[in-house]
């Protein structure tokens, strides 16, 4: 078995790492001249796409296996093929090639030269350690875009550049904090009256901005292999609304019993454990709906990333907490 590439050698070029032994088929030829074709080759056991050319060798198509196998004997192989084509210039190396594999989902890539003359193919049997490798830093990128940096960006960057990037995600931070600051500001009486609600207020916000990120990490991850729109945020909610519930019971419960036991009031226990519950629900539920949401209406899901989940989860958080404990400590 040919062993993958080290990841040092992906600065290479494509042309390197060419295999000639690829399917192509004439544009102008007809389904029964090209099974007669493929009937004379050896197509061993690699990945096979069917590639179209012209007179001149330019790659003009892609013809998927089952049109060529339920098309007319008659039926010209331009006429059913896909003329819309994933290639790898010449010139490409070795890491654009892996990018495109994990982007597009392909086995294989042909390479074309300047004109656009088919060269050969690389298959995806070159890259397997690389695609893990990228696969991997999709979901390190996926992180780094919660906090407002690109993964590839952030190592070409000039301090200025990367400044203004970052910046603005921060400043979600500070509007989310100052509004959370806004909020406490309004019942400072009632704190000062139970001053136990205060000292929970950090455990409060840790678990909903916790759950939020865990919930929008695994929607942005899903989203990676499904197609978003309505249906799947639906599904989404639905699967996160049982564990939402179970996380939020747990906690509360929890952070409950420890209230009840440092300061032997049940009512402040309750207020407390039952502000966890429904803010833990509220910030999971979030985490999926924002980003899936976004996407569902065909837009970009960082933009509901990271800082913007969590200001909206802590400002959340806060009113469920000050307005639960103030109804039931009155």
């Amino acid at each position: 078995m040919e062993l993958p590439l080290p990841y040092h050698e992906l600065d290479t070029t494509v042309a390197t790492h060419l295999r000639r032994d690829y399917v192509a088929l004439r544009a102008d030829q007809t389904v029964a001249d090209a099974l007669v074709r493929l009937r004379t080759q050896d197509l061993g056991e690699r990945v096979v796409y069917f590639y179209v050319v012209d007179a001149e060798d330019r790659l003009v198509g892609v013809l998927p296996t089952r049109r060529l196998l339920m098309g007319a004997p008659d039926a010209r192989i331009d006429a059913l093929m896909q003329r819309k084509v994933i290639s790898l210039p010449h010139t490409a190396n070795l890491l654009l090639a892996c990018e495109f594999f994990v982007m597009y989902r392909l086995l294989a890539l042909p390479v074309v030269d300047e004109v656009g003359r088919l060269l050969g193919i690389v298959d995806v049997s070159v890259f397997t350690d690389e695609i893990f490798d990228l696969s991997e830093r999709q979901s390190a990128d996926d992180v780094f875009q919660l906090i407002g940096v690109r993964l590839a960006q952030s190592r070409t960057l000039t301090p200025w550049a990367s400044f203004r990037r970052r910046f603005p995600w921060l400043l979600c931070n500070v509007a989310g904090g100052i509004a959370c600051a806004l909020i406490a500001g309004q019942y400072e009486a009632f704190l000062d009256s139970v001053i136990v609600l205060a000292l929970f207020i950090p455990v409060v916000l840790a678990l909903a901005e916790s759950v939020s990120m865990q919930s929008m990490t695994l929607t942005l991850q899903a989203m990676h292999q499904h197609h978003v729109d309505w249906r799947f945020l639906l599904r989404a909610i639905g699967r996160e609304v049982l564990a939402a519930f179970l996380l939020a019971a747990a906690t509360g419960l929890v952070v409950g019993t420890v209230a009840f036991l440092w300061k032997s009031s049940a009512r402040v226990a309750a207020a407390i454990g039952g502000t966890i519950l429904l803010s833990v629900m509220t910030a999971c539920l979030l985490g999926v709906i924002l980003p899936a949401g976004v996407r569902a209406l065909r837009g970009d899901p960082k933009i509901a990333a990271g800082p913007i989940v969590l200001a909206i989860a802590d400002v959340a958080t806060l009113l469920l907490y000050f307005n639960l404990a103030g109804f039931l400590l009155g």
